[in-house]
């Protein structure tokens, strides 16, 4: 084989023009091997003036195959958290990283997902007219605006926050800058919050209004975070670790975070964080241990009953958007489904404080919808049953603003604005693929 490989190459030189022109050639000899990676179109990340490749790799033809929808859900890889050793109230985070959470927004396995946690024609004809309200919000230079030029905007601006919140949606119904119906309207809104991070400690809301800048920062890394762990886009992962690397060095003393680096806490700014880590550590990104464990710590401080309710900061009384927004930090730093204060907590919520349109409060809904599905069973078949019909009934289908839903009743909207309620509306109709469920139940 060596003979006729040099023999070969000999002639090729010989009646070739150009190898008339090397004067040595060097044969490697080895076991071949079949790299796993994928060749991904880059983009450069240094400066204001960045662009996005416009072009990304033709996809492969996709051959139809039938399978039992079983079949596929049996094939699931659910991030089951292990069972750890309760203390007083909360638990130690776990050091099991957090399987990949972003593997269901797409293709069979988003149908199959759809079907068995109970969506329908009517929850994703409603996504898909949300999405259609917001790529007709985007700005030119990529972003989203709280404020317009919509009706029933926000008081005060922050694009960071808005442009995060409207990609989140877009991500969570498996649209990238790469693919997807939407890929240009992420691509333009990516290149934007790219342009923000600052370069030197990787915060993104430098700009914006000042209690708000923390909220903005930790949505705008969930959102780089989502997309480097549904595409792997090599370029993605520096600007990811350096937003995880600051959220780290922002954690306050009590172990939650708030409005100031490494300040007071509270559990509204911290549910986010708990996010943007899990985003992290389910994308490959490394979160060091002792971050996690001092969350748990932290939430013990403001829950109530043993850990079946949560207050916004220490003292103060449980509100159900608390207690969603507690429970789901909980199954995300490896609270087991057996929990008695899970059970609690979660069928307090279902039994007390369903979704209606005369008390809306879309934040109280998005945290209670995440939670309940990751926890299953009645009780979340219980609050889908309602969710699937009430939030498509609120949606508005005309006019101007068709596809969006009004902010007026809603308890934090009249100063959030139309793009808040619609974000949080569709990541609620999204959730039965948006993540993939904590727990694996023997029971369908």
């Amino acid at each position: 084989m060596v003979f006729h490989m040099i023999l070969l190459l000999v002639l090729a030189l010989w009646t070739t023009p150009i190898g008339r022109g090397i004067s040595r050639v060097v044969l490697e000899f080895g076991e071949a091997t079949e790299s796993e990676s994928v060749e991904l179109q880059e983009y450069a990340l240094e400066s204001a003036e960045s662009q996005l490749n416009e072009d990304n790799a033709e996809a492969e033809t996709e051959i139809p195959v039938d399978m039992e929808m079983e079949a596929v859900i049996e094939s699931l890889d659910f991030a089951e958290p292990i069972d750890i050793v309760p203390t007083d109230i909360g638990a130690s985070a776990s050091e099991a990283v957090i399987k990949p959470m972003f593997g269901g927004r797409s293709g069979a396995m988003k149908s199959a997902l759809l079907d068995m946690y109970g969506g329908n024609s009517d929850t994703v004809e409603a996504v898909d007219l949300g999405l259609k309200w917001l790529a007709r919000q985007q700005q030119k230079n990529g972003s989203w605006s709280m404020r317009g030029p919509y009706d029933d905007g926000s008081f005060q601006e922050n694009r960071t926050a808005a442009t995060a919140m409207a990609l989140l949606a877009f991500q969570g119904d498996g649209n990238t800058h790469f693919d997807g119906q939407y890929s240009s309207v992420v691509e333009k809104g990516l290149k934007y919050l790219l342009n923000k991070q600052r370069r030197r400690d990787g915060f993104f809301a430098a700009d914006e209004p000042h209690h708000q800048r923390s909220y903005a920062h930790a949505q705008a890394t969930i959102a780089l975070c989502e997309l480097y762990g549904m595409t792997r886009d090599s370029k993605l992962r520096v600007p990811a670790e350096a937003a995880i690397e600051y959220s780290t060095r922002a954690q306050g003393r009590e172990g939650g975070w708030r409005y100031d680096p490494r300040s007071d806490s509270d559990l509204s700014v911290t549910g986010w964080y708990v996010m943007a880590l899990s985003s992290a550590r389910a994308a490959g990104i490394a979160v060091d241990h002792s971050t996690l464990a001092i969350i748990d710590g932290y939430l013990d401080t403001v829950s109530v009953q043993d850990g079946a309710g949560y207050c916004y900061q220490r003292g103060r009384p449980a509100s159900p958007a608390m207690t969603a927004e507690g429970l789901l930090c909980r199954q995300y730093l490896g609270w087991p489904r057996e929990r008695e204060a899970m059970a609690i907590g979660l069928g307090t919520l279902v039994q007390d404080w369903p979704i209606s349109p005369d008390s809306m409060n879309v934040y109280y809904w998005y945290y209670a919808t995440q939670a309940l599905h990751h926890y299953g069973g009645s009780a979340w078949r219980i609050w889908n049953s309602n969710m699937k019909v009430a939030l498509p009934r609120m949606q508005v289908k005309r006019g101007a603003e068709a596809g969006s839903w009004s902010p007026q009743a809603d308890e934090h909207g009249n100063a959030s604005g139309r793009l808040y309620t619609t974000c949080f509306a569709i990541y609620c109709l999204e959730v039965y693929y948006r993540h993939l469920p904590l727990y694996k139940l023997a029971e369908k």
